[in-house]
Order: structure tokens, then sequence, then C-alpha cells
């Protein structure tokens, strides 16, 4: 009788308990500010249908750009202030061709009657007009005497998914902001393929440290969102900050969206431009021919090359600040409604 009169009252006991910790949990969860401020905590509620639709405004590009080279021999001592036409076409031993490529990260800030146009980073299409490579000695110290010079011949832009090939073209950059508008025209039949972001432009001067944003990209072709906190607000005059976002290749030009007083309030706060990136110095052996491999259990004793590698720094990744993309869109308006791009902050 006494056990069972034990066991009830721990029961209740247990009840109260369990009730109360449920309770202070969940009053901890809901927001008690209605402050004009952008927030700090994940997300409450439900944002999936939101963040569908804005996952459908990015897309990824592409770039190629193609160059016909010129092989010098490196007892000829041709230095580059004297390379003319006359030169390179009585100097070259060799002419080849080589590409460059580039992927990121764009999204789509205006469609009507089929012109459309894309916001991206300028680096993600950006190829040099010219590449120039010298002859090294032994050390690997390169010297002024010229072993190629390459001239870019054909530039091409892809938007995947998009129509027609899916080619756009280059409407207008700042390389200094690192910003760019690519677009194109197409038939009205394909308006409803293009689906424009629609959420408002935010401020990213108004971040503040520990600010919590989603992230949209193309990481290695693969379109994915991810999140991260805000440091750093205001690193420069310009509002640019740093995120703490796992940022691979092709997340250039992604959109970075912060939410003010709960979903459904997003704001657009900036793109991603860089992540840090340093060039190590590695140890590799001599290539085999028609792609056999070394056995990794026998001991190499060939010749060791020095190869320069990049390496990705993950973990810190820098924004543009929406207010620089305002201020290219404004500084640059009659350009645009002239080019038949009449963008919504145009409106205000």
């Amino acid at each position: 009788m006494y056990i069972s009169s034990f066991k009830k009252i721990a029961v209740i006991v247990f009840a109260i308990i369990n009730f109360s910790c449920t309770s202070v949990i969940y009053r901890n969860i809901i927001p008690s500010s209605n402050e004009d401020k952008y927030d700090s905590e994940f997300p409450y509620s439900d944002g999936s249908k939101q963040l569908e639709e804005i996952v459908n405004t990015i897309y990824r590009v592409n770039s190629l750009a193609f160059y016909k080279a010129y092989i010098f021999d490196e007892d000829s001592k041709i230095k580059l202030k004297d390379l003319n036409d006359e030169v390179i076409k009585t100097k070259s031993i060799k002419t080849t061709y080589m590409d460059k490529s580039s992927s990121g990260t764009s999204t789509l800030l205006y469609s009507t009657n089929g012109t459309v146009a894309l916001l991206t980073c300028a680096h993600v299409i950006d190829f040099p007009d010219t590449i120039v490579s010298y002859f090294s000695n032994k050390q690997g110290t390169f010297s002024d005497d010229v072993q190629s010079i390459a001239f870019r011949t054909r530039k091409f832009i892809y938007v995947a998914g998009f129509p027609e090939g899916s080619e756009v073209n280059e409407i207008l950059s700042d390389k200094a902001l690192d910003i760019t508008i690519i677009g194109n025209n197409y038939s009205t039949r394909y308006e409803r393929l293009f689906h424009v972001f629609n959420y408002p432009f935010g401020n990213a001067k108004d971040l503040s440290w520990g600010n919590f944003v989603y992230v949209f990209g193309f990481p290695l072709n693969y379109k994915m969102i991810s999140n991260a906190i805000v440091s750093s607000p205001n690193y420069d005059r310009t509002g640019s900050f740093f995120i703490d976002a796992v940022v691979n290749r092709g997340y250039s030009g992604g959109l970075v969206l912060a939410v003010k007083n709960g979903i459904p309030n997003f704001q657009l706060v900036g793109i991603i431009e860089w992540v840090p990136e340093e060039n190590e110095n590695i140890l590799q052996p001599a290539p085999l021919e028609e792609s056999i491999k070394y056995n990794p259990l026998v001991p190499y004793k060939g010749d060791v090359f020095v190869k320069q590698q990049k390496f990705l720094r993950y973990g810190i990744t820098k924004v543009i600040p929406i207010e620089s993309i305002i201020d290219f869109l404004k500084k640059n308006k009659e350009y645009f409604i002239q080019n038949g791009y009449y963008f919504s902050i145009y409106k205000k």
C-alpha cells in the first residue's frame, strides 16, 4: 500500500516537472520582440514555401573563353615590349589553342516580354584579353623573356535551363565592385520559364554581429540552400560583411538573405563574392603515359616536380553588400533603360 502511494506521488511529480520544462522551452523559442532588426535566431516557423520560391529564381551560370596562343623559343629572347604582329608571325615556333572556364550563381532580377536580366559577380564571366607567360631558370625564377602569348578569340556565357542554347550576353559590368548584369531577349512564349526574384532589397549596413542569413547557390554545380552567421558587419565603407558559410566553387554570385521579424520577411542583403584562396607548392611524380597509375605499394624513384595548387580556406566568405548593387543599378539607370531593362528600384 505504501509503495503504491509512493508510485502515484512520483508519477504526479514527474508530470508536473515535465509540463513545466516543456512550457519554459516553448516560451523561450517564441520571439518576444518586434523590433525592426534582423533576426539572430534560427527561424521558428516554416518557410519552406518561400524558400522554394527563392530557389527557383537562381540559375547556374557557366562561362567559357577560347584563346589562340603563340609559343617562342627560349633562345629568341623576345621581350613583351618588342611583340607585334610581325614578330609574332616570324618568331613563334608553334601555334596552339587553349580555353578557360568559370562557373557561378546568378539571380533573375528582371523578366518582361521575353527580355531577361540576371545578377552575378563580374569575375564569373571575366577573362583577360591577353595571357603572357615567361621563361624561368632552374631555380624557378622568371625572366623577362616571353615564352608564350595568348589572345582571347571568343567568349560565351551560358545560363543552365535557358532556351535557345542557354547563351546570354554581358549587359554591363563593374569589375571594381565585382558586379555584372547578364541577359538576353527571348520570344514571349518562354515567359513562363522565368521566375523573378520578388523579395525586397534590405540594408546590409543594418546587419549586426550574429545575424542569421540564408545562402543560395550552385556549389560544384548542385543547387543548394545553406545558412550562416554574420561577422564583421560594415567591414568597409560599402557595408560589406563576412559569413561563416562553408562555400565551394560555384557559389560566387549566390544570394545572401536575412530575415527581419521572422519568416516570411526575407530581404536580400548581398551576394557572395569570394572565399580566401591560397597557393601552395606540392611535389608530384612525373606523369605517366596512357593514363597508367602509380602503384602505391612500390617506392617511387623517378623525377619529382613542383606543382602549384590552389586551396580554399573554408568557413570565411566575403559578401558584396546590397547597397553596392543598388548603387550600380542606379548609376547606370539610363543605360539599362535604353537597353530594355527597367528594374523595380527605378519605380521608387
